[in-house]
C-alpha cells in the first residue's frame, strides 16, 4: 500500500492537495501598525499559565494590519496570486515568561484558508474574517510613501465592523513598534477527541523570524476605532491612550520554532 503524502491536511496518493506546503514560509508585505495602551488587567486576563504580564507598560496593545504576498521555497504560489496574497489584522500584547519579554499575538483574522493552516502549526488564533488595507502607488490617487500621505483600514468579521483606522504618514522613523518587536510566545492547543478528556495538544512555544528585512519606517497620527460585536472581544482591549502609528514594507521568512514546556496552561 503507498503512503499518503502532504505536509497538512488533506493528505492524498501525491500531496498536490495539501493545504500549505513545508517551511520555510516566505513572506512580503505592506504593515500598517497602530500601538496604544488599554487596561493591563484586559491584558492579563488572556494570558494563561505559566505567562505573566510584561513589567513595562503592561497594558500596550499593537493592532496590525497587513497586505501580504507569500510563498513556499520554490515561489510558486506568487506566479499563481490567488494562493499567495491575503490580508491580516492581528492583536498583539506583551508577556513575561521566565524573566524574558515576548510578545503573543492574542487575536487574528485572516482572509484564506491556508493563512488559517499555517497559523494552527505556528499557534496564532486565527479566524476568517474581512480586511482592507489602502495600498501605496507612485500613479493615479493611491497613496505613496510620504510625508502626508494618509492610510486607511478596516477588519470585520460575522458581518460585523470590529476595527477601523485613518493613519497619516508624518516622517520617516526609527523603529516600528516595540509592541510586537520581541519574540513570539504562543500556545499550540488540540481538544482531545474523547469528551472530558482535556487537551490532547497543549505546547508553549517560541518563534520568529527566521530572517527579516524592511524598508524605512514612517511615524504616523492615527485615528482607530474599535467596534462591539456578539461573537468576538476585541473591542476588551479598549483603547485608553495612543502611543504611535507605523507603516513599513518588509520581507520575512518563517521556518519553525522551539518548544518550552507542555502541559502546563491550565486551558479548558
Amino acid at each position: 500500500m503507498s503512503p499518503v503524502r502532504g505536509w497538512f491536511h488533506p493528505k492524498t496518493a501525491t500531496g498536490a492537495a495539501s493545504l500549505v506546503p513545508a517551511p520555510p514560509w516566505r513572506y512580503s508585505g505592506d504593515l500598517l501598525t497602530v500601538e496604544y495602551r488599554t487596561d493591563p488587567a484586559r491584558v492579563r486576563e488572556l494570558l494563561p499559565e505559566p505567562l505573566e504580564p510584561a513589567a513595562e507598560d503592561p497594558g500596550a496593545v499593537a493592532l496590525i494590519w497587513a497586505d501580504w504576498q507569500s510563498c513556499a521555497d520554490g515561489g510558486a504560489e506568487l506566479l499563481d496570486p490567488v494562493r499567495a496574497q491575503y490580508k491580516e489584522t492581528f492583536a498583539v500584547v506583551r508577556c513575561s515568561y521566565r524573566g524574558r519579554t515576548y510578545s503573543r499575538c492574542v487575536y487574528i483574522w485572516v482572509d484564506k484558508d491556508f493563512a488559517i493552516a499555517r497559523g494552527l502549526h505556528q499557534g496564532y488564533p486565527k479566524k476568517l474574517g474581512s480586511i482592507h488595507l489602502t495600498r501605496p502607488h507612485p500613479y493615479g490617487p493611491a497613496p505613496c510613501v510620504e510625508a502626508g500621505a494618509r492610510f486607511g483600514a478596516t477588519l470585520a468579521a460575522a458581518d460585523r465592523r470590529l476595527a477601523e483606522v485613518v493613519a497619516t504618514l508624518r516622517e520617516p522613523s526609527a523603529g516600528g513598534g516595540f509592541v510586537n518587536g520581541h519574540p513570539m510566545l504562543h500556545h499550540r492547543w488540540l481538544p482531545s477527541i474523547e469528551k472530558g478528556k482535556g487537551l490532547a495538544l497543549d505546547e508553549l512555544i517560541e518563534s520568529g523570524a527566521a530572517s527579516f528585512e524592511g524598508g524605512p519606517p514612517w511615524a504616523a497620527d492615527a485615528e482607530l476605532t474599535l467596534f462591539e460585536a456578539p461573537t468576538e472581544e476585541l473591542a476588551r482591549l479598549r483603547v485608553d491612550e495612543p502611543i504611535g502609528a507605523y507603516y513599513r514594507q518588509v520581507g520575512v521568512v518563517w521556518d519553525g520554532g522551539r518548544l518550552l514546556e507542555s502541559g502546563t496552561s491550565g486551558a479548558r
